[in-house]
């Protein structure tokens, strides 16, 4: 199952606005400064460079398991290492001071395993910044699953689903035994795509649906995309000026050691 930076960066501004809202929600260390920070899942960059301005004097390294995402970052920030590295077996050779995760720990199962094992990897003081949709059960997924059962190709992908999310308290719960501060809210964001409902495919094209249409051949790839894009003509409301506002919810979590 493969990554496009293009297909991603399509909605770009989008997809950074909830980033730079967690980054701004850390809190500095008390009485030093960030030393170290890693950007787990940088995607194409946009979230690392938001890290590393934030954090300006610290050495900032991002991690991603597609080449065509790593490249794309390389060319937005040349001067910062960026690993080919699967997030989910990821250690770190030293404490990390700021462990970001924008959108990328939601691909992952075991949450009640893996969050604990990252606030681990912390320094004293350090803060675990995660970011993710918490969005299963709007139209746009729960009309891909629908699809994905009904029709030609449901014996292909009619059991597709993404790994499960948890629930604010889910999170706290895990996350207050390990650490000394836990922040959790949850924000719905309405992005306006002016594309209209095509967009809105589009959008989904770059993330959601990659599960999905990854078994199938071009032309049944070519007839999904033409059957989601109907059935979100029918779920999403079109603005008289042709503009379609996307209902995007997203959880956020940001845990100091």
């Amino acid at each position: 199952m493969s990554w496009s930076a293009k297909q991603y960066t399509t909605f770009e501004q989008e997809r950074t606005r909830p980033v730079r809202d967690l980054v701004a929600a850390i809190a500095d260390i008390p009485g030093r400064e960030v030393g170290l920070a890693v950007d787990l899942g940088c995607g194409p960059g946009n979230s690392t460079e938001v890290l590393a301005q934030r954090f300006a004097g610290a050495t900032v390294t991002g991690l991603d398991n597609s080449e065509d995402m790593l490249d794309a970052a390389r060319k937005r920030m040349p001067g910062t290492a960026f690993e080919l590295a699967d997030i989910a077996l990821w250690t770190a050779h030293r404490p990390v001071d700021v462990i970001l995760a924008n959108a990328s720990l939601q691909w992952l199962p075991d949450h009640a395993r893996l969050y604990p094992r990252l606030v681990g990897q912390l320094a004293p003081g350090g803060a675990l910044a995660v970011q993710t949709p918490d969005n299963l059960e709007e139209p746009a997924h729960r009309l891909a699953r629908e699809l994905a059962a009904s029709g030609p190709w449901a014996g292909r992908i009619g059991d597709v689903r993404h790994p499960a999310r948890h629930s604010a308290d889910f999170y706290y719960a895990l996350l207050h035994a390990h650490c000394t501060s836990v922040d959790v809210w949850r924000t719905t964001y309405f992005h306006p795509l002016a594309g209209g409902h095509q967009a809105v495919v589009e959008w989904f094209k770059g993330s959601a649906l990659r599960p999905f249409v990854a078994p199938l051949d071009e032309a049944q790839k070519a007839d999904f995309y033409a059957a989601y894009l109907q059935a979100i003509s029918q779920a999403y409301p079109l603005l008289d000026d042709g503009t379609v506002l996307l209902p995007f919810p997203r959880l956020f979590i940001v845990a100091r050691r």
